[in-house]
């Protein structure tokens, strides 16, 4: 394998698609250290600017030039093969989907009913490659259901065109099984396999400082995402988040450590950013001293090591949850989608899934009591499911390796 694309993540943002990423980027080079890789950035500026890898070529695929110009180009590459050089040099991110022998799409969940706004945005991602003839894995992401009639014709039209899709759990398996499909492999997210150096340790170190020192600290990870769901059904998301810290620092007297899981610090778009919802929370909580708040960008491996200092961990976010269970950490989650419990539900612990909407300060104090309690269970059950969690993440390796050796044999001269 020596030329890969990959879209649907970034460096910047939500910090589980920069695990996604540099998960994807890490293994592909240990298992072939010549390969070039194309990232195609939905925020090229800032991606280029926190790109560590020297074989990664970021490129802009922002959600217009993506939607008008790399996919115009795509579809011009597949029915005007004479204007090819032409096409490389005005559009040169077709060429580079074209010349890889295949594209990684990373988008953490696609193809949802509910979600029909970025269905766009989903069939844009893949679009091109299928007009460049370049192969498509769907690396481990959550799918379906497919009952809304755009979603079930979006589906139905563009999955089965895809060389291999890997599931992020049953519930996601068994939607795709739901449509007949042949090219869906069994898997976990690749995010759990990010690799934590001891220069990210020591970088956490000095972020942290000795907060963690005395233990007994409560992560806390909101979303932006549940907060303009709460508001637009009226409720006050940040009070009620505020609530819950002063329930852990007030009642229980543990410190809190408030994570904000997507950041992007050079601007204040709420998208992919929980860094606004974070302050917020933080001037409204009744003892800030004992709230631990890095305000900015920070890696996600330095935040999976922070995140694992922690003794207990409530996650809205979902790669949040990934990091405190790859870090052996007792969660509770506050979700919105079978993401969650079928995450959860791979290491025997899809009772700790809960909907944030349905959970209100009483039954909160409740799960976190319970979760106490239980805590140390509930350690032994992620030891002993994660081992088998890694490798089925891994295992998708093998995937995309057999849909870029498929592309190698066949005939693309037409590309």
């Amino acid at each position: 394998m020596k030329s890969v694309a990959i879209i649907g993540s970034a460096f910047a943002g939500n910090k589980g698609a920069a695990a996604m990423l540099e998960s994807a980027v890490t293994h592909l080079t240990q298992r072939h250290p010549d390969i070039s890789i194309t990232h195609l950035s939905m925020y090229p500026r800032t991606d280029d600017e926190l790109n560590p890898y020297a074989n990664v070529h970021v490129m802009d695929a922002s959600p217009l030039r993506l939607g008008v110009l790399i996919n115009s180009g795509a579809l011009a590459w597949r029915l005007a093969p004479f204007l090819r050089d032409t096409i490389r040099r005005a559009v040169p991110e077709v060429g580079a989907i074209a010349d890889a022998d295949v594209l990684l799409d990373q988008g953490g969940i696609t193809f949802v009913d509910g979600r029909e706004k970025y269905l766009i945005y989903n069939v844009a991602s893949i679009l091109p490659a299928l007009n460049t003839k370049t192969p498509v894995v769907k690396c481990a992401q959550a799918l379906g259901p497919f009952e809304s009639p755009v979603n079930r014709w979006a589906a139905t039209t563009f999955l089965p065109k895809m060389a291999a899709i890997v599931s992020r759990g049953a519930k996601t398996q068994e939607h795709l099984d739901g449509l007949g499909l042949a090219n869906t492999t069994a898997g976990a997210d690749l995010a759990f396999t990010l690799e934590v150096t001891a220069e990210d340790v020591e970088s956490a170190d000095a972020v942290a400082g000795t907060f963690f020192d005395g233990g007994d600290v409560v992560g806390v990870s909101p979303s932006q995402v549940l907060r303009a769901a709460a508001e637009a059904r009226g409720e006050d998301y940040v009070g009620d988040v505020a609530a819950q810290i002063d329930f852990v620092t007030e009642e229980l007297g543990r410190p809190v450590y408030l994570v904000a899981h997507s950041t992007r610090s050079r601007d204040d778009k709420l998208h992919n950013n929980d860094l606004p919802v974070c302050r917020a929370i933080l001037a409204r909580v009744r003892s800030p001293h004992r709230v631990f708040f890095p305000d900015g960008e920070l890696s996600s491996q330095v935040l999976r090591s922070l995140i694992g200092r922690c003794d207990l961990f409530v996650a809205s976010r979902f790669h949040a949850m990934v990091s405190s269970l790859a870090m052996g950490v007792p969660t509770l989650v506050l979700g919105w989608s079978h993401k969650y419990r079928e995450v959860l539900d791979m290491f025997g612990l899809a009772d700790w899934a809960t909907s944030a909407s349905d959970l209100d300060q009483t039954a909160f104090e409740q799960r976190v009591r319970d979760l106490d309690g239980q805590a140390d269970g509930v350690r032994e059950a992620i030891a002993a499911a994660l081992p088998g969690v890694k490798a089925k993440a891994l295992g998708q390796l093998d995937v995309i390796e057999l849909a870029a050796a498929s592309s190698r044999r066949s005939d693309y001269s037409h590309r």
